[in-house]
């Protein structure tokens, strides 16, 4: 699937402008998660722009996130391990594990979106690009901030062989790539 063919598919199921900023995001951020582990950057984009086009439908149901997903994309012949990961993001509700690198890869770099974005929004400028690893690092260990993000899922960097720090800060250089699409 070319990119554009994924956006085509996110932008037919995905309609709230968050969800849709996330997924760009995660996008980004998986992209030099596979430079990184030198992995296929155009799988593991599409893989993180889809892997919630079902959130809309599933919200109020976690125990059926990413099975509505996963018929989608192995409907368009997207690779197993890439449907296990979409599934294994939400391993928990749907009483899986996770087992492959690309299972963590897609779990915390989804998570850590949603850091960044916080840390970005009470920035004094409100850019992704005046963001420190060590301001994001510093905010992750406050509960009361972002208390939506699952810290546990962020640090499952660890996993995959990248320090928590350097996570953050490819992360944060992902997301800046983006950050017009992201307005942020």
């Amino acid at each position: 699937m070319t990119r554009e063919e994924a956006l085509k598919l996110h932008d037919s199921h995905v309609t709230a402008d968050n969800l849709k900023k996330h997924g760009l995001a995660t996008e980004a951020v998986m992209r030099e998660l596979a430079a990184h582990l030198h992995e296929d950057r155009d799988l593991w984009g599409n893989i993180g722009l889809l892997h919630d086009l079902d959130f809309e439908y599933t919200r109020d149901d976690p125990a059926t996130h990413g099975r509505k997903t996963v018929e989608l994309l192995a409907s368009c012949g997207f690779p197993a391990e890439a449907l296990n990961a979409v599934l294994r993001h939400n391993a928990e509700a749907l009483g899986l594990q996770r087992e492959t690198v690309l299972d963590y890869a897609l779990t915390c770099a989804e998570t850590i979106t949603g850091l960044i974005v916080a840390a970005a929004l009470v920035h004094p400028d409100r850019k992704i690009h005046s963001l420190k690893a060590s301001s994001v690092r510093k905010r992750m260990k406050s509960k009361d901030f972002a208390r939506n993000v699952n810290r546990d899922h962020v640090a499952l960097c660890e996993r995959i062989n990248i320090p928590l720090m350097d996570f953050i800060t490819l992360s944060i250089g992902a997301m800046a790539s983006v950050s017009d699409e992201l307005g942020l």
